[in-house]
């Protein structure tokens, strides 16, 4: 979203563009990468996102009306109907950064495979092996076993690409003056906030997080801003 700039919208007030991070899994405590492979939240995160949503309809207590939308990912879906958003749409574009060959795996394991520090931000997906790929079906702490896959992954400006084709199909309705909610991953959302404000994707980076957090995103003065952050 280079050049992001909006003037003359005609509403006497535009909306937000509110983002909501899942509640824990056992991968956010772990610190494994949690992309594709479909976690369901753990006790603890179906109460963070009960808790969110009150949060959330405390600050909009208009709602959000139709437009709710998800993640296809089921930790991103449970969190919205926990939170009483289950008619939440899903928003393909919103699913969190494909980690690829890091999927599953600690930034220690990979930096072990790779012979020296690894960090996503700086070296990305790219930089890991074809050796690390694979399948194989992991046991969770609970007995429920869950598919990982360890493919090519994504690259950051992959990531961006969607994260802003999804921004802009959601800058009409927030120049309507509606407010819109996306359920998603801490990734995919900080990634998406960097495209909202026009700045390097890389700069995601700064923007913690936390699990059943939200954030909004808005106009002032004709300038995409961040309103809140990591409520």
């Amino acid at each position: 979203m280079n050049d992001f700039h909006i003037s003359g919208n005609g509403a006497s007030q535009t909306g937000h563009l509110v983002l909501l991070r899942h509640g824990e899994t056992v991968w956010s405590v772990s610190g494994q990468h949690t992309g594709r492979t479909d976690l369901p939240l753990t006790d603890a995160g179906e109460q963070q996102a009960v808790e969110a949503g009150a949060r959330i309809r405390q600050a909009y207590p208009e709602g959000f009306g139709s437009q709710v939308f998800s993640s296809p990912l089921r930790r991103a879906r449970q969190t919205a109907h926990d939170a009483g958003f289950g008619d939440a749409r899903v928003c393909p574009g919103i699913a969190e950064w494909d980690y690829g060959r890091a999927e599953g795996r600690t930034r220690a394991q990979l930096g072990d495979a790779l012979g020296r520090s690894w960090d996503l931000w700086r070296d990305g997906t790219e930089a890991l092996g074809a050796e690390l790929e694979g399948d194989h079906i992991e046991t969770l702490p609970s007995g429920q076993q869950v598919n990982v896959h360890n493919g090519p992954g994504e690259t950051i400006a992959q990531v961006a690409a969607r994260a802003a084709e999804v921004a802009q199909k959601m800058l009409p309705i927030i120049l309507a003056g509606q407010d819109v909610l996306l359920v998603a991953h801490a990734h995919i959302l900080r990634i998406l906030t960097t495209q909202w404000l026009g700045v390097d994707p890389h700069l995601a980076r700064l923007l913690r997080l936390d699990t059943a957090h939200y954030s909004a995103l808005g106009v002032y003065k004709g300038d995409p801003v961040i309103e809140h952050w990591n409520l």
